[in-house]
């Protein structure tokens, strides 16, 4: 008995030793299927890291591979948009869970990524499929939900995203940061400015501190929806603002036509050492065009040259608009020719800056290095194209351009196009030519195309077609101040000023003003701003006085004699003289010749079309002070250049 107790307790023991060995040996085969999956994952060997996963036994996919690997295979299924690598392990997992094995789909990490990995992929639908299974019975955590939301967001889908929150509130899921930055973006991109303040609210209550993405995601709301108290309160209460923060609140200003409010920011932010990001820099420039801040833009070249990253195309692009918005054409070229990748937003932006600043030939000729690069015009090359022709006087040209639209680019005329084709025949004196292409167009004609019948019976005194053009327009466009104010002249022009007086009671009757000339200029980083007939203590000032004296002698030598037939009131000519020096360009130019070093052009812009003696008064000016002027008006810009102008007198 002893010898069998003796072996009984020796097999006991080798039994004992045999199960206390093999653990270790399983471990490191499970290390060994990790590390070895992870390695595959982190190279890029999709294909192998599968066949690994694939190849274990459905029985031990929980036991021999961890989460944190299957994790990192999915993160590189997401980042590379592997979608086939992704259905495959979903599939895997499917299978082994219908085999009665622990169901890992279950798990939030891997739910979490396969819902991104689908609507990453654009397959919403899938991603749908994979957040809903087992929604019902389980209790899943706000991760889960964000990814869904997410999904929604990314494909377009905001109102679906912000339903998803709605659905995770209404589970009584405490929402976190996490889940409010999403909630925000949804509510920005639908200006849901309501329930944007209820999620706010929300923010507020919650124990946990909002952090950056947040705050930004609340900046973006409310300056998308117009909430501009609300965008400057939140900046403000911020414990720390970022470039993402700095942007949104420059957007801000954009958005409320605060464009010199907008630049300060801009300096502000550069003197608070934040930098900027390229979507700082596509935000600021069209402000600098806008106001032809030429200083300011420069500035933000010498930023873009001296950043140790490359600016991509877009920023790029706004640079070409700002230097030819600003009417340093020259400039805008040499960005343009400097660009080594150039999309048809370029070609567009470059060949629209030679239209607008008159030089139509030069347009043409990157017209023609567009189509041959391989690009195909689209229908804002045409408009540009079409436009130019009309301000410069080639309404033949114009015309040849706009029957080959479709014929040879496959460019579908639109009413902008018929907009400019009836301008260009209008401005030329065929206003019969225009009216046959209004009656024969395939649209109704919009009230820009019956404005510019209308400015064409101003110039060729057409007073009988122009009332029956303005009863359609007042009809079209009620609130339109300018139609009234093209009548009247039209009626000032005849001489019939019993009309101009019931024009004016009309438009005083319906609450509507003309809208006074203003003009601005850059003196180094401040913009002047300059109302006509305004400015009193500077037109009274000694510098003023002396310039302006010194100006109209010189003026008066050359032979320069004020056309008052401009001012279209019923005063005597003395008033009319008077009036006509309050102009606000003159006032401008003026002011620039005082602070200004001698040789420095001079760039006005002016939000009303020049008038006929402003601008002769232009050309003079830049002879006998042997200053460079270019003045943008709201049609076009006049470049002044020893007594001729860039338009040739046609404008």
């Amino acid at each position: 008995m002893i010898p069998a107790i003796s072996l009984s307790t020796n097999i006991t023991v080798k039994t004992t030793n045999i199960t206390v060995t093999s653990a270790p040996k399983a471990h490191k085969h499970k290390r060994l299927l990790n590390s070895t999956l992870k390695y595959l994952t982190k190279a890029g060997k999709l294909d192998e890291a599968l066949r690994l996963i694939e190849s274990s036994p459905p029985k031990s996919v929980a036991a021999e591979l961890d989460l944190e690997a299957y994790s990192l295979f999915l993160h590189t299924c997401i980042s590379k948009k592997s979608l086939e690598h992704g259905q495959r392990f979903y599939l895997h997992l499917l299978l082994s869970r219908d085999k009665g094995n622990h169901d890992l789909l279950k798990n939030p990490t891997l739910k979490t990524k396969f819902i991104t990995l689908y609507s990453v992929c654009g397959l919403i639908d899938e991603a749908r499929r994979v957040f809903e299974d087992g929604l019902e019975h389980e209790v899943v955590p706000e991760s889960v939900w964000v990814a869904m939301a997410i999904g929604f967001s990314r494909n377009g889908y905001s109102k679906e995203a912000l339903l998803i929150y709605c659905g995770m509130l209404f589970r009584f899921v405490q929402p976190g940061n996490f889940a409010f930055s999403m909630a925000l973006k949804a509510c920005a991109d639908l200006c849901e400015v309501r329930v944007g303040r209820a999620v706010h609210a929300q923010i507020i209550k919650c124990n946990e501190e909002p952090d950056q993405v947040v705050n930004n995601a609340l900046l973006r709301l409310y300056a998308q929806c117009g909430c501009f108290d609300d965008v400057l309160r939140v900046f403000e209460e911020m414990p720390q603002q970022n470039v993402v923060s700095w942007n949104s609140l420059i957007a801000g200003f954009v958005r409320q036509e605060q464009v010199f409010e907008s630049l300060d920011a801009f300096r502000r932010m550069q003197g608070e050492g934040i930098g900027f990001s390229w979507v700082t820099l596509t935000t600021v420039l069209p402000v600098c065009s806008h106001v032809t801040a030429l200083n300011s833009g420069k500035e933000i070249h010498a930023q873009i040259v001296k950043s140790t990253r490359k600016p991509d195309v877009p920023v790029r692009n706004s640079l070409v608009d700002m230097y030819a918005k600003c009417g340093a054409i020259d400039y805008s070229r040499r960005v343009f020719d400097a660009m080594q990748s150039k999309d048809l937003t370029s070609w567009n932006t470059m060949l629209t800056g030679y239209a607008v600043n008159g030089f139509i030939e030069k347009a043409m000729e990157i017209f023609n290095g567009m189509v041959k690069s391989g690009l195909r015009p689209d229908a804002v090359t045409f408009i540009a194209l079409l436009s130019g022709c009309s301000h410069a006087g080639l309404t033949d040209k114009g015309q040849r351009l706009f029957s080959k639209m479709e014929k040879h680019y496959g460019v579908q005329p639109t009413v902008e196009h018929y907009a400019c084709l009836v301008d260009m025949l209008g401005r030329a004196g065929r206003i019969k030519e225009a009216l046959v292409v209004v009656k024969f167009m395939p649209m109704r004609p919009s009230g820009s195309i019956l404005g510019s019948l209308l400015n064409s019976c101003r110039l060729y005194g057409n007073v009988s077609l122009g009332e029956a053009i303005a009863e359609q327009l007042f009809e079209l466009e009620p609130r339109n101040s300018g139609n009234y104010v093209l009548l009247s002249n039209i009626y000032a022009n005849a001489g019939m000023w019993d009309k101009v007086k019931m024009v004016r009671e009309m438009m005083e009757r319906r609450g509507m003003k003309k809208e006074a000339g203003c003009s601005w200029i850059q003196i180094k980083n401040r913009i002047h701003t300059f109302v006509a007939s305004g400015g009193y203590e500077f037109r009274n000032s000694t510098e003023y006085e002396k310039v302006w004296n010194e100006l109209m002698d010189a003026m008066e030598e050359i032979g320069y004699v004020p056309n008052t037939g401009v001012v279209l009131h019923d005063v005597n000519e003395e008033i009319k003289s008077m009036w006509l020096c309050g102009h606000s360009e003159r006032l401008a130019a003026v002011f620039a010749l005082i602070h200004t070093s001698v040789g420095m052009p001079i760039r006005i812009t002016k939000n009303l079309r020049v008038c006929v003696d402003c601008h002769n008064w232009m050309k003079i000016v830049s002879k006998v002070t042997g200053r460079v002027i270019v003045l943008r008006d709201t049609n076009r810009f006049h470049h002044f250049r020893e007594g001729a102008c860039s338009c040739k007198d046609y404008w």
